[in-house]
């Protein structure tokens, strides 16, 4: 297996998504931005997608959150965009944003070669770069942020989208060739890159002098496990990390920090994998009999909690009260149904990382 075979793996599933910033729509609007037919691109229907991206896109050339922009707007509801476009308080790499936008743009693009969609995506370059800090970490929001959101954010692999798509623009994978970016952007995103890369490897934990994973947001000064909202703590956090250690794993001829950051992550995934157990669900989402449960089933794994405490490695969940707890039952329906509590991403890791060993001589 090559290089460019040991590719990041994101996983993003999408069930009920709200038509704008709300929360109720039964389109899935980002399968739609993820389309890779080319032949879609061609029709009326996605370049009037791309329309509404550049529309939606803000004067600081990123866009927000959580917002379906597929539809065909209203003259009422253009007005609303357009008013919304000097926002700098909502640009954000948070829930996918941004990055999924441009790939579209990106698609589009190379579709149509018509030059306000490439625009638009070098506009997004240009935020995205803006945003860095000078370790090498993104904030998650900005210009205008606050609070938690200054801070290094991996959570639901922010950076590791941004250095994904870095790393397909300068290897020239679709739908990034061709001259979308000039030479002189293509400087700019390796350097960007490599910073990012020196981020990752000093937020790393390390315990016992030993490389383990890292928490969902680190204190962009101090590069410690840092809290973002009340039910997430400064942990070793697993779902994060597994986007991380893919990252690490795609970089040709890895120097002797990068192993050990990959080693390190590898055996703390190994010795806090969850065996023997499932996650049950009941009933049907959204009725009063719907629950979800961590049950012994033998055989079953593994899974590995989302979050585990820095004193002790000890799994937990927490509601809104900021009060961590052992057990699903112990938080409320409201967190114990809205937060993925377990998975089983970096068992995806293992076939990559011997892969990655045997290439490596490791």
């Amino acid at each position: 297996m090559n290089k460019n075979s040991i590719r990041l793996l994101f996983v993003s599933l999408v069930g009920m998504i709200a038509v704008t910033t709300s929360s109720a729509a039964p389109k899935n609007w980002k399968a739609i931005l993820r389309e890779t037919d080319p032949e879609f691109y061609k029709t009326e229907d996605a370049a009037m997608i791309g329309d509404n991206l550049l529309l939606f896109q803000r004067e600081t050339g990123g866009w927000q959150k959580n917002t379906d922009m597929t539809f065909e707007l209203t003259p009422s509801q253009r007005d609303s965009v357009v008013a919304d476009k000097q926002r700098r308080d909502d640009s954000t790499i948070d829930n996918d944003a941004t990055t999924l936008q441009m790939n579209f743009l990106a698609h589009l693009y190379k579709a149509t070669e018509e030059n306000r969609f490439k625009e638009g995506f070098n506009h997004g370059l240009d935020f995205i770069l803006s945003g860095q800090y000078e370790n090498g970490g993104w904030p998650q929001f900005w210009p205008d942020n606050e609070g938690y959101q200054v801070h290094i954010t991996f959570n639901d692999d922010a950076i590791a989208n941004i250095l994904k798509l870095f790393d397909d623009i300068l290897n020239n994978r679709t739908p990034y060739q061709g001259n979308l970016v000039d030479d002189q952007m293509r400087a700019r995103l390796k350097d960007s890159f490599d910073r990012g890369i020196e981020c990752i490897l000093a937020t790393q934990i390390v315990v016992n002098n030993e490389p383990t994973v890292w928490c969902q947001q680190h204190d962009h000064v101090s590069y410690a496990p840092a809290p973002a909202r009340t039910y997430e703590l400064p942990s070793f956090c697993s779902q994060e990390s597994a986007a991380i250690v893919e990252v690490l794993m795609a970089i040709p001829n890895p120097d002797e920090r990068v192993k050990r950051a990959i080693h390190g992550a590898m055996k703390w995934f190994e010795d806090y994998r969850l065996d023997g157990v499932a996650l049950e669900r009941t009933g049907h989402r959204g009725d009063p009999d719907y629950d979800v449960r961590l049950v012994e089933q033998p055989g079953a794994g593994p899974l590995w909690a989302r979050f585990y405490d820095l004193e002790n490695c000890k799994p937990f969940v927490c509601d809104r009260d900021g009060v961590p707890r052992e057990r699903l039952d112990q938080i409320g329906a409201e967190r114990r149904h809205g937060y993925s509590w377990y998975n089983n991403r970096p068992a995806g890791l293992y076939p990559l990382y011997e892969a990655w060993k045997a290439e490596n001589g490791e």
